[in-house]
């Protein structure tokens, strides 16, 4: 192959790194967006917190269900790689536990009007939730046990019910502004932790 007829491909490389970044920054602001305001945010303020025009979305996001799944992939992702770091970090397991709670809840409230944004595509409903089950069940797994191993918490709550009960305690949240789910997960927590 010559010289020459390398070269254009260079820059294509270049594009889908940068088409990358920029998806990447979408799905940051529109994440951003859909804690504070919901997934049913107008467009233009996701743009407006990307600083993007709304063309550029809806280049990388055709319809708001795409935009929707591609947040909940990207804080599932986040969430998942944060539990191995905040257990290599905090002082103790427990800590790591809640600290890793307060981003499972965050992503929680963003994660309830998911079923409205797909519509009538329960498959798609369905292969998301297997996927947040696949990432996310083996990292609670992974700071309980650090937990119990540590003598910080009382055996016997699996990570699955521990995930479930917290995921029904953020479901008032979208229909009550006034309701925090925040301080019933603290308590939760309080509740598993040993009398000392």
């Amino acid at each position: 192959m010559s010289a020459t007829s390398q070269s254009p491909q260079v820059p294509a490389r270049g594009k889908r790194a940068d088409a990358l970044r920029n998806q990447q920054t979408l799905v940051a602001a529109a994440a951003s967006v859909f804690v504070t305001s919901g997934v049913e945010a107008p467009i233009r303020e996701i743009a407006a917190r990307a600083g993007v025009g709304i063309g550029t979305i809806y280049r990388h996001f055709p319809t708001r269900a795409d935009l929707v799944v591609a947040v909940y992939r990207h804080q599932v992702e986040a969430c998942a790689e944060a539990g191995p770091d905040l257990l290599a970090s905090a002082h103790s397991p427990f800590t790591a536990l809640r600290q890793w709670v307060d981003l499972f809840t965050d992503f929680l409230v963003t994660k309830h009007g998911l079923a409205n944004a797909l519509q009538s595509d329960t498959g798609g409903f369905d292969a998301l939730h297997t996927y947040f089950l696949d990432h996310l069940v083996p990292v609670c797994a992974q700071l309980l046990d650090a937990s119990v191993d540590s003598g910080e918490i009382t055996p016997g709550t699996g990570p699955y019910e521990l995930m479930r009960g917290i995921g029904n305690l953020c479901i008032g949240r979208d229909n009550d502004p006034d309701y925090d789910p925040r301080r019933l997960v603290d308590l939760l927590l309080r509740g598993l932790q040993r009398s000392r």
